[in-house]
């Protein structure tokens, strides 16, 4: 029998993957269990919350497809075992929105195998794949599909997980890696997400509303209780062969039909009047077959009756009816969830940094109530970011799809999206940097000036909160606020800096901004992310220069700073916000740092302000920005040097 020291469990928040959790918890109390789970839709922490009292249990919150959060779990963790389950399972979800499924089941397998080959740490690698990767079966077979049939999937879903199995299997013949595959039936239980069908028509039941049946609900599916599936896995970890593939099926089948009678007549409801046919799916297996013999003779065998199973798991629903909170877009006839949001931004990998994505979570919620963010940048660097805060914090949010300067397409997302909140950061900002706004200044207008202010416009009439992600580079030293002085321009301090023509535009639109009461606006100043490999990073930009300024800044650490513009929002907060961490930090000192941290060979040479206007077509701001107002609403807001090393070179180290 193979003996884990340290399990890595992907998706362990879903369904199927927290009752295998749960199971070896309980079981194996020597073993560490890592719980690597995004949190997804049909994901919940609450599917884990009984495991937190183990000492040998830890949760991390990331995903398979974030290649440094998998590599770096493996060898932190020290993980010598992987159970694969992460994967979008849906269906109806993958005719609607197969790119996703191919994101997550194909290139987030790839990613994992990657990290096993380049690690070398795991000595068995339990893939999770399904029956559906077989295709259908003929209504009158006598025998089910052995491991060795073929692999004829008929719908996206199917694919994806049979190309993920593909991956699996040449990674195990070129690189010798310690794969195991199983390929189970339809699985059924508690805490199951309610776009399957068992739950969704119980909690149907339940609401005495009628169950929608695809098509004439002749298509056959064979269940198994999750209470026997965890054990299967269990069988399969300590007892199953390196380079095999197990089924995990029962012979007991039912059509869909039967399902919605038997859940009609344990609640004591007419079938009859309860049942609704609707159209089918565009393809519809008629049947799933499973030959179980292999898996049997490892010694596992189905211990749960459908009749048993079935009434526990109706008992578990009525003592948690709001497991999920909010399900009736799941309770649809033909549900659609979006996953994962792509964007043109690298969606491949996360751009937090560990310090933020590494952590050990004791409880988790969910979704936070009654918030939904339509947010504008989908293709910038701080609109991605946003839509991954978002997705961490469990707030419902959607990109917009209009232009800004087009009054009607931003109509059209409102009552598409029916936001509670609009977070703009989209605007022109200059490719590569400021200087192209001199020669573009008619597309300049259009976004920073029209844009932003037709979206206020339209926000207005339909009493909606916006958050618009504006600049800092309005200001420059005088007077009254000297170099080195300590004194910075506060939020009721008027621009005093028209060296450039995006400057001039943010200062024109911050100024009318102010008609608007619904209108929250953030300076942000010299944007630093612990993301070292992004172009649009300061600290990346002036590493990569020839020579440099040295002239103290207030800039803006976004790991820190864009989780409390979430909070803003959620507080409703407006007017003029200084968003800068509190005092400055200078050129110098930003590279002196990465020369401790990062690479200590590295060099530069300083230039002055005259030498530097000979090599850009437009002047620079500097200046230092009073952070007291953000600083009184949030105490805990790091200084802009401490917040650097503590966000972007402390998990960037390398020396």
């Amino acid at each position: 029998m193979y003996e884990p020291k340290n399990i890595l469990i992907t998706g362990a928040a879903g369904f199927i993957a927290s009752h295998v959790t749960t199971r070896i918890i309980n079981k194996y109390p020597s073993y560490k269990i890592v719980a690597l789970d995004k949190l997804d839709y049909c994901s919940t922490f609450k599917n884990l919350q009984s495991c937190t009292s183990s000492p040998k249990f830890k949760f991390i919150k990331g995903d398979i497809a974030s290649v440094d959060i998998v590599n770096h779990v493996l060898i932190e963790e020290e993980i010598d075992t992987i159970m694969h389950f992460a994967a979008q399972t849906h269906v109806d979800n993958s005719f609607g929105n197969s790119m996703e499924f191919t994101y997550n089941n194909i290139y987030g397998t790839h990613v994992l195998l990657e990290a096993c080959r380049a690690t070398n740490c795991v000595k068995r690698f339990i893939h999770v794949s399904t029956d559906e990767v077989y295709g259908e079966t003929d209504l009158d077979a006598n025998i089910g599909n052995h491991e060795t049939s073929q692999l004829l999937p008929t719908n996206p879903y199917s694919a994806t997980k049979a190309g993920a199995e593909m991956l699996v299997m040449a990674y195990h013949r070129s690189y010798d890696l310690p794969i195991i595959t199983s390929r189970g039936n339809n699985v059924y239980g508690p805490n199951q997400y309610p776009e399957k069908l068992v739950p969704k028509f119980i909690l149907l039941a339940m609401k005495g509303e009628k169950l929608p049946i695809h098509g004439d609900g002749s298509n056959v599916r064979s269940y198994l209780h999750s209470g026997d599936v965890a054990e299967a896995f269990d069988v399969i970890l300590h007892k199953g062969v390196i380079g095999q593939v197990y089924n995990i099926g029962t012979k007991k089948e039912r059509s869909v039909l039967d399902v919605a009678e038997e859940i009609c007549k344990l609640f004591k409801l007419d079938s009859k009047k309860m049942i609704e046919f609707v159209h089918d799916r565009p393809f519809n297996d008629k049947r799933y077959f499973l030959d179980d013999q292999k898996l049997k003779k490892l010694g596992w065998e189905e211990r749960t009756t459908w009749e048993e199973g079935l009434k526990m798991t109706i008992d578990w629903y009525r003592n948690n009816p709001d497991w999920w909170g909010d399900v009736s877009t799941a309770l649809n006839p033909h549900p659609r969830f979006s996953a994962i949001n792509l964007s043109d931004e690298a969606q491949w990998s996360f751009q937090y940094g560990y310090s933020r994505l590494l952590r050990s979570f004791t409880d988790v919620g969910r979704r936070e109530p009654g918030l939904k963010f339509l947010i504008y940048g989908r293709t910038g660097w701080i609109g991605g970011l946003l839509g991954k805060i978002c997705d961490e914090e469990r707030i419902a949010w959607e990109y917009g799809r209009g232009r800004l300067q087009d009054r009607r397409s931003i109509m059209e997302d409102i009552k598409r999206v029916m936001p509670t909140h609009v977070l703009n950061a989209a605007g022109v900002t200059g490719r590569p940097n400021v200087d192209w706004c001199e020669s573009h200044k008619a597309e300049t207008i259009k976004t920073n000036v029209v844009g932003t202010l037709t979206l206020a416009d339209v926000c207005k009439e339909s009493d909606l909160y916006v958050m618009n992600f504006a600049t800092g580079c309005i200001f420059e030293y005088d007077k009254e606020h000297p170099l080195g002085s300590g004194k910075g321009f506060k939020e009721e301090d008027k621009p005093n800096f028209i060296g450039s023509f995006y400057s001039k535009t943010k200062a024109m639109v911050e100024e009318l901004l102010k008609e608007y009461d619904n209108v929250c606006t953030l300076r942000v100043r010299m944007p630093i992310s612990s993301d070292l490999s992004n172009p649009r990073n300061f600290i990346t930009k002036i590493s990569r220069y020839n020579k440099v300024v040295n002239i103290p800044n207030s800039m803006t650490v976004l790991d820190e700073l864009l989780p409390i513009s979430i909070e803003m929002a959620k507080r409703n907060l407006k007017g003029i916000w200084n968003f800068t961490n509190p005092g400055v930090i200078s050129h110098n000192q930003i590279l002196e740092l990465y020369r401790d941290y990062i690479d200590p060979s590295y060099k530069w040479v300083n230039f002055n302000l005259e030498e530097q206007a000979k090599v850009i077509v437009a002047p620079r701001s500097n200046n230092e920005m009073d952070a007291s107002k953000l600083k009184n609403e949030f105490p805990e807001l790091l200084s802009i040097k401490d917040s650097v090393i503590k966000f972007v070179f402390e998990p960037n180290k390398k020396t």
